[in-house]
């Protein structure tokens, strides 16, 4: 197994499949690909409406992206820990939920 990096964010770290961080890096790859795209229509003067059509496009793919992760956190670290007592990740889960939501 790769060496876990350390994280700016946090000391706290999250086991996922193999799967699951495949599928994450996936989609993370695939929205990479679509800000290139935005970067050559861009280079290419391309025009503007149809740059904003794919900037939105890019929105929507990270809110799913956000939607996936969030989900699949709630269901496993944040009810871990609820069942361990730690019930500061509620707080923890409402803030990024706040934050998510501006």
């Amino acid at each position: 197994m790769p060496e876990k990096k350390s994280c700016c964010c946090s000391e706290k770290h999250t086991d996922r499949s193999q799967e699951e961080r495949r599928k994450l890096i996936n989609r993370l790859k695939r929205i990479e690909g679509q800000i290139r795209g935005i970067i050559g229509m861009l280079e290419n003067d391309a025009y503007c409406n149809d740059i904003l059509m794919q900037s939105a496009a890019v929105n929507a793919a990270v809110n799913s992206f956000n939607k996936e992760l969030l989900a699949n956190h709630i269901r496993t670290c944040v009810a871990r820990d609820i069942r361990q007592g730690k019930d500061e990740t509620i707080d923890e889960l409402v803030a990024t939920l706040q934050k998510l939501m501006k």
